[in-house]
């Protein structure tokens, strides 16, 4: 079987502006189930082991997307630098779910995929934003998350808050790249008009997807209490938790091996496996 990567694949969204995704999937004439990753705060389509994941994805039968956020701080001419701190500073929930909506309708044509298998699978904050977007889009009928989020109300408090609302812009230091990332108050203006929305916790409960939650029992970024609340949420979800699991599955940006880290190979052979249990 003819394993086939597309990268780079430019996307026009009108309501935010143009980002890149790619594909990867065997060019047989059987249709395959679409799995689409999203990626969270401070993430990008290429960082550390995504490729990696995304072709065993592809070996194993799934036409597999992954995307850049149109607003994430990389560029279609640089899709792996936080080359645009303003586009990041300007980043919101709206023009995420927005973008996630411009990858489905554009993949979900494609001759390869099975347009009534549809999968969100999300890690950390995409993890939050998977969620919601299983609610909203009755076409997903499949939801992984990663590492995920039980809230999307992650903003500072206390003085920080009052001097960001009074400042218009705070910075938070990528620790990897040393570059200060601004936020704009705009960010937690959109957040309030559109609270109902981003109820993280509600589009658990109602979303009819199949679920799996999977998250480290040592992720530094995201407590696993946050795993074990989205279960009790969803009660026909599967939990699945990594054994001293970090927020990244023991991945890093860069991964230079040949082979996936450990947990993150247990995460892969763990969906895939859900996965083809749950579509039968």
């Amino acid at each position: 079987m003819n394993l086939i990567s597309e990268k780079n694949i430019y996307l026009e969204n009108q309501e935010t502006k143009g980002f890149l995704a790619d594909a990867f999937y065997n060019d047989t004439q059987k249709k395959q189930p679409l799995v689409i990753f999203v990626h969270g705060y401070k993430g990008y389509k290429d960082w550390g082991a995504w490729d990696l994941m995304a072709e065993k994805f592809a070996k194993a039968g799934f036409f597999f997307v992954k995307f850049n956020s149109s607003h994430n701080g990389t560029t279609v001419d640089e899709p792996q630098h936080f080359a645009d701190l303003e586009a990041f500073g300007n980043n919101n929930y709206t023009k995420e779910l927005s973008d996630l909506g411009i990858v489905i309708d554009h993949f979900i044509q494609n001759p390869h995929v099975d347009p009534e298998k549809v999968i969100l699978m999300g890690h950390s904050r995409g993890g939050g934003i998977s969620i919601i977007k299983t609610f909203e889009d009755e076409r997903i009928n499949g939801l992984i998350t990663l590492a995920s989020v039980d809230t999307l109300d992650r903003f500072p408090t206390g003085d920080l808050f009052e001097s960001w609302k009074k400042d218009g812009v705070y910075y938070a230091l990528n620790g990897r790249t040393k570059q200060e990332m601004p936020h704009y108050y705009q960010f937690y203006e959109d957040y309030e008009k559109n609270i109902h929305r981003f109820d993280v916790e509600r589009a658990a409960e109602m979303a009819k997807a199949y679920m799996l939650i999977i998250h480290g029992t040592d992720d530094e970024a995201v407590d696993v209490k946050q795993a074990e609340h989205l279960h009790i949420l969803n009660p026909n979800s599967e939990l699945f938790l990594i054994e001293g699991g970090n927020h990244t599955f023991g991945a890093k940006e860069p991964w230079t091996s040949p082979d996936l880290p450990k947990d993150l190979e247990a995460v892969t052979e763990k969906s895939i496996d859900f996965l083809i249990k749950n579509m039968k």
